[in-house]
């Protein structure tokens, strides 16, 4: 792995102008302090707190927090290579591809305090840039990385496990990068998380499968989980939450044989079978035109969360027009996913 950086450097503004396993049971995994203007999430409401306030990002317990059982990287207590409070184009070498993504560190990063780090997928045909306007991902308390994917057999960028993505091994780079990261940025390895839209939402799934023992918790949205993935065998329970328009014609709810596309809700039971969660779900419907379920009593304090809604199509859930629609949802995605993977971590030495 051979790192060269560039040198443009911008703020996200400036851009602006998309067979069950059987686990061991162990103790459920501490949760951490929710997103304080979210108000209190616990796994019993109906109704997310996010409603109060869904573009609300700040954390009770942010990232300059000590927290027990907090693992440090070797970046800790170094300078880092790009400046706080601004996305940088970064580039390293990956099985014979130079890969590039965008990384953007909170303005408060202190080298001394181990940070949570969010991979950010975008979807086919779209860029680190769009990702990050899409989601404003940015604005988390956390660095926060958008990957640009290789292009792939149809000209367009595209993530490992679709079928028509570039012969690259993304899941490869993937880790390769989290290496790079913890090397030059102090994290806290037990807070690593992956989320995706559409081709990348696929990805994101395709990598709580093969990188389970290193992400904490997944999040897709419109995700695209075509079978050129291959099985899901993870080494462990990886709590999972997503997002899907019962209107989205691009990757359709109901599935699509001819592109072996599954229906939602056999993926989603399937991943809580895998990780032996209750069979039926708690659902509950916290906005209108939006189906909440939840699966639970999963190995090791997993969880599958899944929001269904009516009238969304191939779209980041937004409550404000995004460069993915003109037309907003009742609820914010972005702030929901950073609410859920706060609440999930890897155990030390598990």
């Amino acid at each position: 792995m051979t790192l060269r950086r560039t040198t443009r450097t911008s703020t996200p503004a400036a851009r602006r102008a998309n067979t069950p396993r059987t686990f061991r049971t162990a103790a459920p995994r501490t949760l951490f302090a929710a997103v304080a203007a979210l108000g209190c999430l616990t796994a019993g409401l109906t109704a997310p707190a996010a409603a109060a306030n869904p573009k609300a990002y700040e954390s009770a317990g942010t990232a300059s927090t000590h927290r027990p059982g907090q693992i440090r990287s070797e970046g800790c207590g170094q300078q880092p290579p790009v400046p706080p409070g601004e996305s940088t184009r970064q580039t390293l070498s990956s099985g014979g591809h130079e890969r590039s993504y965008l990384v953007h560190l909170p303005a408060s990063y202190d080298p001394g305090e181990p940070q949570p780090v969010v991979l950010s997928f975008h979807g086919h045909g779209r860029t680190s840039e769009y990702q990050e306007s899409l989601t404003d991902m940015s604005a988390l308390d956390a660095l926060v990385v958008y990957p640009q994917g290789l292009t792939g057999t149809d000209g367009e960028s595209a993530w490992q496990g679709a079928p028509y993505s570039a012969e690259a091994d993304d899941v490869a780079f993937t880790g390769e990068l989290l290496d790079l990261l913890e090397a030059q940025f102090c994290v806290d390895t037990t807070r690593e998380y992956a989320a995706g839209k559409s081709n990348g939402g696929g990805f994101a799934g395709l990598l709580g499968c093969r990188l389970s023992a290193r992400l904490a918790a997944v999040a897709p949205v419109s995700g695209a989980f075509y079978p050129q993935g291959g099985p899901c065998e993870p080494e462990r329970p990886v709590p999972v939450l997503d997002f899907h328009g019962q209107q989205d014609t691009t990757i359709p709810y109901t599935g699509d044989p001819a592109k072996g596309l599954p229906p939602l809700q056999d993926w989603l039971t399937g991943w809580a079978s895998r990780e032996n969660c209750d069979a039926a779900p708690e659902t509950t419907a916290p906005w209108p035109r939006v189906s909440r379920q939840r699966w639970t009593g999963c190995a090791e304090g997993s969880e599958v969360v899944h929001y269904a809604v009516s009238d969304l199509g191939h779209d980041w859930p937004s409550t404000t027009p995004n460069e993915d629609s003109e037309v907003p949802t009742t609820f914010d995605a972005t702030p929901l996913i950073w609410e859920f993977f706060q609440q999930h971590r890897l155990e030390p030495g598990a």
